[in-house]
């Protein structure tokens, strides 16, 4: 493979991006909430790496999820300066960066989710590939959302910051709707590009 390095620069990324954001982070409580995915992930990609080296592309999108992430810890979802910035300029009734999260909680994962049942499983390019790629990113998105529930049963009020419903009824559905928008724009664009990379390195051949 050709990304033998890159775990050294993701490795370092993530280190120092947590360490600024908590560093920045206003309630260092919802911090730990909002990053708990980078919190749970990067210590398997980083354990398994020598047995499982994802592609560049699958890195790089990593990264770009850990800084949508970091940023929310830093200011909470309902907060980030730029959700601000997109109410004035399309007219939204709330703060929207969480639905950018929420997208990402698709895109991202999706092109992971591909990757690995590729290389692992028989499953090869086309529709059942696909179709379970969007189911596993809807199941992620679903249990976050059961995940959002737990931590509002267990800290009342004080879980507002961390849920950013921002008083929207319907905030749960739409979350996962994003995901599930995100998962199918990310095939759409990815998909032969991925193969490209895919085939380049020869993680196909079994």
């Amino acid at each position: 493979m050709k990304n033998q390095k890159y775990p050294i620069l993701f490795s370092i990324y993530t280190v120092a991006i947590l360490i600024v954001s908590f560093w920045l982070s206003k309630d260092k409580a919802t911090y730990w909430l909002e990053v708990i995915p980078v919190l749970i992930f990067f210590p398997i990609l980083f354990f398994t790496y020598r047995r499982f080296k994802f592609t560049t592309l699958a890195y790089v999108l990593i990264c770009v999820h850990i800084l949508i992430l970091c940023v929310g810890g830093i200011y909470t979802y309902a907060e980030v300066p730029l959700g601000f910035r997109m109410q004035d300029w399309f007219g939204f009734a709330r703060n929207n960066y969480d639905k950018i999260g929420h997208f990402a909680q698709g895109f991202i994962p999706a092109i992971l989710t591909r990757e690995v049942l590729l290389r692992t499983s028989p499953l090869r390019a086309g529709k059942w590939l696909a179709f379970i790629t969007v189911s596993i990113c809807l199941a992620i998105s679903a249990m976050y959302e059961l995940f959002e529930w737990w931590v509002c049963l267990l800290r009342g009020d004080s879980a507002e910051a961390f849920l950013g419903t921002q008083g929207y009824e319907w905030d749960a559905q739409s979350d996962m709707l994003l995901c599930l928008i995100g998962a199918i724009v990310a095939l759409l664009a990815l998909s032969k590009w991925h193969n490209k990379i895919l085939n380049e390195n020869r993680l196909l051949e079994k």
